[in-house]
């Protein structure tokens, strides 16, 4: 079946932009490591979601990007896989975006069953914290790819404010650039999982509190017969 991924960047301390939308922390120029991680990730769709704001944003953009003198040949393999690939906006409010290969949808959840349910590649979810939000907290993301920036930006919008009851993950890969970004790649982990893995935990807690009781208490009957001894 097919996964819907989510691709977003992140302040170290949780947040997607300023409380005014503001993303001048974010790294400028990403090196190698993470063009490639990002390229992988894109080649691995061939269906992309958005929110209305970026959906809008990204439709100005990347259909000028190809001919473009000054973009990089990343941008235009870039520009050419989302121009050419079918596209879902979700928004209440407007019903049309000026892009190719582009439709507007707004019931979430519908939409996410049926693609699932049509073959192809995988979906990347594009968005800020509204659209991201809506998909966290109906358990629509199957793998988080969090590009977590290296700035404290102490307010500002979240992903998880709709989030209401713990969610568990487990972490698949982490990746470490030398412009600072940690890409943290995360999938939901199932209940039946989540308590197994509890319980080992647990359980190996449990062994090593004894263990180390043991060690204590024999060290400290030694201690007392040699103390003893000496009397």
């Amino acid at each position: 079946m097919r996964k819907i991924k989510l691709q977003i960047q992140l302040s170290l301390d949780g947040f997607v932009c300023g409380a005014g939308g503001e993303m001048d922390w974010l790294v400028p120029d990403w090196d190698d490591v993470v063009k490639n991680y990002v390229a992988g990730l894109t080649n691995s769709a061939d269906t992309f979601l958005m929110g209305r704001a970026t959906g809008e944003g990204m439709a100005v953009y990347w259909p000028t990007v190809q001919s473009n003198p000054e973009s990089t040949e990343e941008e235009k393999w870039m520009a050419e896989k989302l121009n050419g690939s079918p596209k879902i906006v979700f928004s209440r409010t407007v019903t049309c975006i000026n892009w190719t290969n582009v439709r507007v949808a707004n019931d979430i959840v519908e939409e996410v069953k049926e693609l699932k349910r049509e073959p192809g590649k995988d979906i990347i979810l594009y968005g800020g914290a509204g659209i991201v939000s809506s998909f966290i907290s109906e358990n629509l993301i199957d793998e988080y790819h969090l590009f977590v920036n290296p700035a404290i930006i102490g307010s500002g919008k979240t992903i998880f404010s709709d989030v209401k009851k713990t969610m568990y993950l487990k972490l698949v890969n982490a990746v470490r650039s030398k412009t600072g970004i940690v890409i943290l790649q995360y999938v939901p982990e199932k209940e039946n999982e989540m308590n197994s893995s509890h319980k080992k935990q647990v359980c190996e807690t449990n062994t090593k509190t004894l263990n180390t009781a043991d060690f204590f208490i024999k060290n400290n009957v030694r201690t007392d017969i040699i103390c003893s001894g000496n009397r």
